[in-house]
């Protein structure tokens, strides 16, 4: 499934590299293409993650109800969810796109020559079994990007001009350990990431008090009718909305995923990674504000 996207996505990147002839500037566009392609799925999520905290009094209210007949709460709440439109599991649909994003263009990075430049098979196994003959194989994990630099300049078939800003986006962190340059785009890609991640952890923030605001106004209409026991209601029938968990989930664990293989792959991932992770804030600040308008 993979290799599949990979190769899709590895015709778009080629068909902007033959109009730039700059493989840096041709991810950065790459980049831009796929997130306007995901965009629908971004504002998707947006919306279901303000739509999760605006019905939060309703289901708090359902769940006070029907404490003791948990089959018929989830009747009645499966019932508000189709009135709504809303389905907890909607933010399920992003993270799996996130996950399939993230590693099909690890396989199209870590494979240029494949999916990119569709070469032969039969021409980079050619190739792969020369240069360990003469010793020119750094890494088995990267075997094109080692292609890349030592027979670009000699076969036009294989050549990419990974020049970038004066960094070389075929170079591999743990294999130049000496030369800091190689840590420019990990670090920033990092200092991007804890960014991202604290624009979440905030938006988050906000749903889960508008969440509480809704436990508190069910909890005090119902003071008057049942008393003291009312008290344990937000102890005991608050649920964690999936959607809320999953996102929540997601926005921690591919950045921790990315960081860790951005030490050990080609500066070329790094790059789109970052290119982006600055995207994705951008997105996050424009939606909030648009959907609040929009409310």
């Amino acid at each position: 499934m993979f290799d599949f996207f990979a190769y899709t996505f590895g015709y778009v990147l080629n068909f902007i590299y033959n109009i730039i002839n700059n493989y840096g500037f041709a991810i950065i566009l790459f980049t831009i293409f796929v997130k306007l392609l995901l965009l629908p799925i971004s504002i998707k999520q947006q919306r279901t993650m303000k739509k999760s905290a605006q019905m939060q009094e309703q289901v708090k209210a359902l769940q006070f109800k029907y404490k003791n007949d948990p089959q018929k709460m989830n009747q009645e709440m499966m019932s508000l969810y189709k009135a709504e439109n809303y389905s907890p599991f909607s933010g399920c649909l992003s993270a799996i796109a996130q996950i399939i994003l993230l590693l099909s263009v690890f396989y199209l990075v870590r494979s240029p020559l494949t999916f990119m430049k569709q070469v032969p098979k039969e021409t980079i196994d050619t190739y792969i079994q020369q240069m360990k003959e003469e010793g020119k194989i750094q890494n088995s994990a990267y075997p094109e990007i080692d292609i890349i630099r030592e027979k670009g300049q000699e076969d036009e078939q294989v050549k990419i001009n990974m020049e970038f800003l004066g960094l070389d986006l075929s170079q591999i962190p743990n294999q130049n350990m000496q030369d800091y340059r190689v840590y420019i785009i990990p670090v920033l890609y990092i200092i991007s990431s804890v960014i991202s991640m604290k624009i979440t952890t905030a938006m988050q923030k906000q749903q889960n008090t508008k969440k509480k605001e809704a436990v508190i106004d069910v909890t005090e209409k119902k003071e008057g009718e049942e008393g003291e026991e009312n008290k344990q209601v937000e102890k005991e029938e608050e649920t964690p909305d999936i959607s809320m968990q999953t996102n929540k989930t997601m926005s921690w664990l591919i950045p921790i995923m990315a960081i860790s293989i951005a030490f050990v792959a080609p500066l070329g991932l790094a790059l789109y990674w970052l290119v982006n992770n600055v995207l994705m804030i951008v997105e996050r600040i424009a939606l909030n504000k648009f959907l609040k308008d929009e409310e």
